[in-house]
């Protein structure tokens, strides 16, 4: 980044969102998307997003972002109307797990029928981000990409998501700007030493920020409702911080279960768990800090 840059400053950018669909003709199914973009509007200074707006310029680079299990495309819409007003668009669609019925739970499905499922929808993830990786490159939505500066992120499940992708979808590889891990201190879900095992293993250029005091929820939209609903979980707590654990990151990749797809060995966008960033940096070289 260049000197003087903050990035947790807006960027001066206006900031437009539409919803589109597509469709996904071989495995018949319908994903409702939602793309931020830098937009053209009159009128002095405009805070959020606003709806329909013109697209300005172009070509911009792109971010898609992968929402946690069982979320939804809107999971995270500060993380992509900042972006958007640094000059990105950024595009998330509802993962499987949402829009298809088949992989919806069902009242009295036995426990060979559900872990059927959760391998279903594990193997849905990688196919969903390629799917509209493939759409959005395609120049459906009118508006124009840089398709050499294709960047990934994603929160919790959607972390694992965007790590694996770039193992088997060359279009979001790099070897240049240092993956970033972003962790919570007190995460509970995703244990920060895990996170750091995780880190350890994976290849250069890499950054690792911790966020203190932060928990799972800190990385999502509305944190006070998010930490409401998991409260009301009928679940024991115990078992609530297990669940996710056992079944997502011991069972496809977290440390004390097998490998994420890419051995630890990816140079990408390897993601944490919770959020990455991407490999694009709008303006130059990004500045370092934290473990590396």
């Amino acid at each position: 980044m260049t000197a003087g840059y903050d990035p947790f400053a807006a960027g001066p950018a206006a900031v437009g969102v539409r919803t589109v669909e597509a469709r996904d003709k071989v495995r018949g199914r319908d994903f409702p998307c939602e793309i931020w973009y830098p937009a053209e509007l009159s009128g002095g200074t405009h805070h959020g997003e606003v709806r329909d707006a013109t697209v300005h310029g172009g070509p911009h680079p792109l971010v898609i972002f992968s929402h946690h299990s069982f979320g939804h495309r809107r999971k995270a819409t500060f993380l992509a109307i900042h972006l958007a007003s640094h000059g990105y668009v950024v595009a998330a669609s509802d993962h499987s797990e949402i829009i298809a019925p088949e992989l919806a739970g069902r009242s009295g499905e036995t426990s060979a029928q559900r872990a059927d499922r959760i391998t279903a929808i594990v193997g849905s993830r990688v196919p969903d981000v390629r799917f509209l990786l493939d759409h959005l490159l395609a120049g459906t939505t009118g508006i124009e990409l840089d398709q050499d500066r294709v960047a990934l992120a994603g929160h919790s499940f959607g972390g694992w998501t965007v790590l694996a992708v770039p193992e088997v979808d060359p279009r979001a590889r790099s070897r240049e700007v240092p993956a970033p891990y972003l962790a919570a201190e007190d995460d509970t879900p995703v244990p920060l030493d895990g996170v750091r095992e995780l880190f350890g293993r994976a290849s250069a250029p890499k950054r690792m920020f911790v966020l203190r005091r932060a928990d799972h929820q800190h990385f999502v939209d509305d944190v006070e409702g998010e930490h409401e609903a998991l409260r009301a979980m009928s679940m024991p707590r115990s078992r609530r911080a297990g669940w996710t654990r056992s079944r997502w990151m011991g069972r496809y990749g977290w440390p004390g279960g097998r490998c994420f797809p890419c051995g630890g060995s990816s140079r990408l966008i390897c993601a944490t768990p919770n959020v990455t960033a991407s490999r694009i940096a709008p303006h130059g070289p990004a500045t370092q800090t934290g473990q590396g």
